[in-house]
């Protein structure tokens, strides 16, 4: 069965790609997204281990996969704390050519930003720092800090609330 489930899954996802990409263009509502979770989908199927329990509805299989892959990759994009926020800053403050009030405001923020990450306990703030500025995957980040990759998880959930509470409140002093 191994043998013909694969190219089942293969065929089934070219069968019903026109499905696949109008449901992903639905749940994201943007269609570059929408093809990247599509091809993610395509290589999950086609990297699918044979099954001994065969596929009852093959296209609703395929939209569970790929709505699960749109999740995770929302998950995913929901971490990135913007390291551009931070190097602007950085800039700024190192820039000639910014005038002194606004160097002087770049680092008030970066002072803010560091008491934001300074607040957070050690194991968020640790955890999101290695995940945005280390570039370790969670599963790196667990075997660092001793726990388990879902715990990362929740570390680096918590440490990107926190910053991005942080960020509301510098915007809303600014307006």
């Amino acid at each position: 069965m191994g043998d013909r489930e694969k190219p089942g899954l293969v065929a089934g996802f070219q069968e019903h790609y026109g499905d696949l990409l109008r449901f992903l263009i639905w749940r994201t509502g943007d269609a570059d997204h929408a093809a990247d979770v599509a091809q993610d989908t395509y290589f999950r199927l086609a990297a699918i281990q044979e099954s001994e329990k065969p596929i009852g509805n093959l296209r609703a299989y395929i939209l569970r996969v790929a709505r699960n892959l749109s999740i995770d990759r929302l998950r995913r994009d929901k971490w990135l704390v913007s390291a551009e926020t931070v190097a602007t800053e950085v800039a700024a403050v190192t820039d000639d050519a910014v005038s002194p009030d606004e160097a002087l405001l770049s680092k008030e923020r970066l002072r803010l930003l560091d008491e934001a990450l300074q607040a957070l306990p050690a194991k968020p703030r640790e955890a999101l720092l290695l995940h945005r500025l280390g570039g370790l995957s969670q599963a790196e980040i667990a075997a660092r800090l001793g726990v388990s990759e879902s715990m990362v998880t929740k570390y680096v959930a918590q440490a990107m609330k926190h910053c991005r509470t942080w960020r509301q409140r510098l915007d809303s002093e600014r307006s």
